[in-house]
């Protein structure tokens, strides 16, 4: 940082905003403590750098900005006299370095005062102003780990209740098809006895056998028919077992159908054995057929329960290491499995997803959260339309080499006089009970500051998509980022400058 000093004009110091209440002797400490300088177009100071300054514009213009990835990201911009920047928040003892870099693009002058001096100043001539907002500096950041925690609580009451009743359905089906399994298998213990002390020769009980087996493997590889295929089928069954005299043949159908059987299966049956003894062997067929089929709803369900408790695993990341190179894909497909019960089924999902996409270094449990929150700010923005709507869930590989992640759902859109809050702590637009303000925070805080990403909106009535940008790789100083930042670093604010107004 360099500047040219020039004298330091106590009445222009008065002139300002910051200044106009001060009296002379005020005034005439803060020109012999600070300095006025001019610099040249370029960086007064850059982001990182130990905040030593205090800096008040007198003419010019001034960028503020912030480090993305690597990309220099313009905060604000401003030409308004008064308007500061720097370390400003010295008094409070809590900023060691710039937070943004702010640089001149043309000719421009500052009031420069040291940061020591500037935190003394603040002490001496407005103890209980410091005070205050000491309090209310450190109170509010304290008050926002507490509701983080709450939110993230919240969050997590959500996704356990939406697991539970995923779980409960084929866990349900599961026992209802154990419980007729049993009931089956004892009929066919008992068909069994009555053939084996019918007046079966054994070359008709061995090709009975046979057919059994045969019939066993074609239930796995039944193929799934249309309604009108299935019924036509049904039809032709239920007539040659009414040909064949066997009753109740319309209760038998269904279940062939299912097996993917057909008449000319039952053909091979009747070739098998007499006239006297087919419907014997056909109920005792049916009994494999129902004992297969009870089988496949088990398998099914309880695959369905593997399937979500991998979810739950891939989606809370508990058994993988805190930071890896992660498959946004997987965080994705696991997050929406666990919102499934609160996405219903009057939401269409939509996935356009770019399989060729690399993996990314990430931290997956915190994306999942991210994910988290955007679909569940997009389902409630479908419900408050009707709740009938479609989430589109986009992965592509932006052409700044980042990845990039959407989320576009067709509610109602974000009104233009509020776009600019929507990542504001505590701000929201739910009921009061309904929300705290702080999962696009959150998301904000993870994606920009943990992953030196970025988050775009764009809304207009019926598409509202939430972008969110991904580098391809991580800085070598990744792994010392926490969440701990201020909230008043985010693009939409104007953090470090403040204007003169009426």
């Amino acid at each position: 940082m360099s500047g040219h000093p020039s004298p330091c004009d106590r009445a222009e110091l008065g002139r300002l905003f910051l200044f106009e209440k001060l009296d002379d002797e005020q005034l005439d400490r803060l020109c012999r403590e600070g300095r006025v300088e001019r610099f040249e177009p370029g960086h007064v100071y850059r982001e990182g750098e130990p905040a030593t300054c205090f800096f008040v514009l007198l003419e010019g213009t001034v960028v503020l900005s912030r480090q993305v990835g690597d990309d220099d990201v313009e905060v604000s911009r401003s030409s308004q006299v008064g308007a500061y920047a720097g370390a400003f928040q010295a008094y409070l003892g809590d900023q060691a370095h710039y937070k943004g870099s702010m640089r001149v693009t043309v000719p421009s002058r500052f009031f420069v005062l040291p940061a020591a001096s500037f935190s003394q100043i603040m002490h001496d001539w407005f103890p209980m102003a410091v005070h205050l907002l000491e309090g209310l500096f450190f109170g509010g950041q304290s008050s926002q780990r507490t509701i983080n925690q709450r939110e993230r609580l919240l969050a997590l009451g959500s996704l356990s209740a939406g697991l539970t009743h995923e779980l409960n359905n084929p866990a349900a089906a599961a026992v209802r098809a154990t419980s007729a399994l049993r009931e089956r298998v004892a009929g066919m213990r008992h068909k069994l006895g009555v053939i084996a002390a019918g007046p079966y020769k054994r070359v008709m009980l061995e090709a009975l056998v046979d057919l059994q087996e045969r019939t066993a493997e074609q239930v796995a590889k039944a193929t799934p028919l249309s309604p009108l295929e299935a019924s036509d089928r049904e039809d032709e069954l239920t007539d040659w077992l009414d040909d064949h005299g066997i009753a109740g043949g319309w209760q038998l159908a269904p279940n062939f159908v299912q097996a993917g059987l057909d008449t000319a299966w039952l053909d091979q049956v009747a070739a098998a054995v007499d006239e006297n003894t087919l419907e014997g062997a056909v109920r005792w067929l049916n009994y494999t057929v129902e004992t297969e089929l009870l089988m496949n709803e088990i398998e099914d369900s309880t695959t369905r329960i593997s399937r979500l408790v991998d979810a739950a695993k891939q989606y809370s990341q508990l058994d993988r290491a805190p930071y890896q190179n992660a498959d946004v894909h997987e965080l994705l497909d696991s997050t929406l499995l666990m919102l499934s019960g609160k996405i219903g089924r009057r939401i269409t999902v939509v996935k356009e997803y770019d399989r060729t996409l690399p993996r990314i270094p990430a931290y997956p449990g915190e994306l999942n959260q991210v994910w988290t929150n955007l679909i569940d700010n997009a389902v409630s923005a479908i419900n408050d339309t009707g709740g009938v709507g479609t989430l589109t869930v986009r992965t592509a590989l932006d052409h700044r080499d980042q990845v990039l992640v959407e989320f576009r759902d067709t509610g109602p859109g974000i009104p233009a006089d509020i776009r600019g809050r929507i990542f504001d702590p505590f701000f929201t637009t739910k009921p009061v009970g309904q929300g705290t303000g702080l999962g696009l925070d959150i998301s904000w805080r993870i994606v920009v500051n943990k992953h030196h990403g970025h988050i775009e909106v764009r809304s207009q009535p019926g598409d509202t998509r939430f972008q969110v940008f991904l580098p391809l790789t991580a800085p070598a100083t990744d792994l010392d980022l926490t969440l701990a930042d201020d909230p008043a670093d985010r693009p939409h604010h104007d953090p470090d400058v403040s204007e003169e107004t009426s």
